[in-house]
């Protein structure tokens, strides 16, 4: 039968390998965002999330695997028009204003002049810089800097955006503009993947999320789904008492360094709280404080990659 051949994601990743010398990026990699998600992809520094981004992007070259849009495989070096992409380097140019900013990215996108006058003022409007089109850019802030950064990125109106840590070093007002502003890209019909250091934000905005550490995706689903997979459903309880303890007492164990934080992972918080604190007092503790932690994506990630510090 003829017509068209359905859309079963707008983005897909197969088993894609990328080293560069002795190290190795990329060990086979296979992501799908689909029609109207927004994927958070998150991992430690030199996780690959970059080098994947910049893969799909069409700036690095993979060894092996593959890059879809839209059900088409895409070759190395040829146009993806489909495509939206915000660097996490802000790729401005300083001396130009933000309207000569727009101007300047919306005809390298290939837009037509009228078209191009449109988007140009909708982009203005949109993140929120209307009144200052005339300033040049290096008169802005870093939140302003950011969100005038995306919005050159989609200006043609593409199906598929990368974002790349696109709300590093703003202010909180920023910030919850910069949510604004995808929130309503997704409403536009525009499916989103995000890479972020920020695991409150992937926690919060994203549909999907995939842990990539060492190369490889090592956990990916939506928040539950992970949580389930990793540290349960439970509750963490966090008890500061007056002294630092070296070794367990009792189903508690120490939380962090400084050996005055103790913690326990419990089903029921009610019923198994007054005995840890029971257990605390045998030991000669004074328990000063008490938290309770639900479940969370910073457990999750530290669980699946470790608390060693990467640089």
């Amino acid at each position: 039968m003829g017509g068209q051949v359905p859309i079963v994601s707008l983005l897909a990743v197969r088993d894609a390998r990328k080293s560069f010398g002795a190290l190795v990026a990329l060990e086979g990699v296979s992501i799908e965002l689909r029609e109207g998600e927004l994927i958070g992809l998150v991992g430690p520094n030199g996780a690959g999330k970059t080098t994947l981004v910049r893969a799909i992007a069409g700036r690095v070259r993979l060894d092996a695997g593959a890059v879809e849009l839209l059900n088409r495989p895409v070759e190395p070096g040829s146009p993806r028009p489909e495509l939206g992409v915000v660097p996490q380097e802000i790729a401005l140019y300083a001396s130009l204003t933000a309207r000569e900013n727009l101007e300047a990215f919306g005809r390298l996108h290939g837009l037509a002049a009228r078209a191009l006058a449109a988007r140009v003022d909708w982009a203005l409007e949109w993140t929120g810089l209307a009144a200052r089109d005339r300033e040049p850019v290096r008169r802005f802030s870093g939140g302003m800097r950011r969100r005038l950064n995306i919005a050159c990125g989609v200006l043609h109106e593409p199906r598929v955006l990368l974002l790349d840590e696109p709300t590093v070093g703003v202010d909180p007002q920023s910030r919850e503009r910069i949510y604004e502003m995808l929130a309503a890209l997704r409403r536009a019909g525009t499916s989103l993947l995000l890479t972020t250091h920020q695991l409150d934000e992937a926690e919060s905005l994203c549909d999907r999320i995939v842990v990539i550490d060492h190369g490889r995706v090592i956990a990916s689903g939506r928040l539950a789904e992970l949580i389930a997979g990793t540290i349960g459903e439970g509750r963490r309880v966090l008890l500061s008492v007056d002294r630092p303890v070296a070794e367990p007492i009792d189903g508690l164990e120490p939380e962090d360094g400084s050996g005055t934080t103790l913690g326990a992972h419990v089903k029921d918080v009610a019923s198994e709280l007054p005995a840890l604190l029971r257990h605390a007092a045998a030991a000669g503790l004074e328990v000063r404080d008490v938290a309770v932690r639900s479940p969370s994506l910073h457990a999750v990630f530290i669980h699946l990659t470790g608390r060693e510090l990467r640089e």
